[in-house]
């Protein structure tokens, strides 16, 4: 198996090579035939058929590089000569390069050729106008049909392999959003549980003379938000090795009203006065509490991490038909510096998220130095002048 195998890569290899030389060869037998068919010698008119017979032919050897070139030479050999083969295998050659006017033209030129070579006897004239269609016809048509069937095999092949690029292309697109969608929904859960912990120890640091009460306490809560980070963090990693994970749905909470409070909540406990205003009603859909949720959260880290000490104040309010509406409003923070370094990707991710549930979110400064987010979420929403007017004022 091996051994046919290595035989038939040599022949395909090879394969254009070796039909030059047996079109070649066999042009030649029937050109020698044709000049020694005379009979009582060789005449001046059978030396021309060979030589000219001879040129045909190995011009033939170039038939794929020049086969229009080619052709030529051959109809002018039938003109001269009477010379056919040579003619068909250059016509044939034609019609499986190129079907378009060339091939028509010089199809049109080796009738005429084959018509006019038999003039000088009056009783095949007729015979060859009649003949003649269908001999040559008949090289052009196997011609046509082999370059047809080349051309098609061409484009499946070359369909087949754009498919499968743009297979590969889609299946890389999807690895690369999965990773994106991964990394986004890592840094929503950890970002948040970090700068709770930054926080407290923080204001360890800040404050070294507070009571064991107090540094017990503070302990406690960093223990206690340490832990929810490993378990978020370990659920996220439990669905990248399941691989289960479809449109993110298990790689984020369902948050309702009360997640809202204890998030709240969290903040309050490292120190941050935080309003609530508002809930999450309990029938909402669970990509716009989800959304919501996220808002919130990525609105109170940033404000651990940039404003800490800052006063906010969070408002969630939304029905169905009217969207749902999240602003979250810091005054001007007293400490200047972050806590914790920031790329400011989060906002990015967020503006993302936002945009890609329907809605709208606005960041920016406030008048009085502070900073505001306020998103908007549609909620089987058909009433566009129901939707807030929200400007841009820049990215913190």
């Amino acid at each position: 198996m091996r051994r046919l195998r290595r035989w038939y890569a040599w022949w395909v290899r090879h394969a254009p090579r070796l039909r030059d030389i047996l079109y070649v060869g066999f042009s030649l037998l029937t050109i020698v035939a044709q000049a020694a068919s005379g009979g009582g010698g060789w005449s001046p008119k059978d030396w021309y058929v060979l030589g000219a017979g001879i040129v045909a032919s190995v011009a033939l050897f170039w038939r794929r590089r020049f086969p229009v070139t080619v052709t030529v030479i051959a109809v002018l050999a039938m003109l001269t000569g009477g010379i056919f083969v040579p003619m068909g295998l250059a016509l044939l050659t034609l019609s499986i390069r190129r079907r378009d006017y060339a091939l028509a033209i010089l199809g049109v030129a080796a009738y005429a050729a084959y018509v006019l070579n038999g003039l000088g006897n009056r009783s095949q004239i007729w015979v060859s106008v009649f003949t003649g269609p269908f001999l040559v016809g008949t090289w052009i048509a196997i011609g046509a049909y082999v370059g047809a069937r080349r051309d098609l095999m061409a484009s499946l092949r070359d369909r087949a392999e754009r498919a499968e690029a743009e297979r590969e292309l889609r299946s890389e697109q999807a690895r690369l959003g999965e990773r994106s969608r991964i990394a986004q929904e890592m840094h929503d859960v950890l970002a948040h549980k970090v700068s709770l912990i930054a926080l407290h120890a923080g204001g360890l640091e800040v404050n070294p003379t507070v009571g064991a009460d107090k540094v017990e306490g503070s302990a406690r809560l960093i223990r206690e938000t340490a832990r929810q980070a490993m378990e978020d963090l370990r659920e996220v990693l439990g669905v990248l090795r399941s691989d289960v994970s479809v449109a993110g749905a298990d790689l984020a909470p369902v948050p309702k009203a009360s997640d809202l409070e204890r998030l709240v909540a969290a903040s309050r406990d490292a120190g941050v006065t935080v309003g609530y205003d508002g809930a999450l009603p309990d029938d909402v859909p669970v990509a716009v509490g989800r959304t919501v949720y996220r808002v919130v959260q990525e609105s109170l880290t940033n404000v651990h991490k940039h404003a800490r000490g800052a006063a906010t104040d969070v408002q969630v309010h939304g029905a169905r038909g009217t969207g749902v509406t999240v602003r979250v409003t810091n005054v001007r923070p007293v400490a200047a510096g972050s806590l914790l370094p920031g790329a400011g990707a989060g906002l990015v991710g967020l503006r993302e998220r936002v945009e890609l549930a329907g809605g709208r979110l606005s960041t920016g400064p406030t008048t009085d130095g502070g900073w505001r987010v306020e998103a908007w979420i549609p909620w089987d929403d058909h009433r566009q002048d129901s939707e807030p007017v929200l400007v841009d004022e820049g990215e913190r």
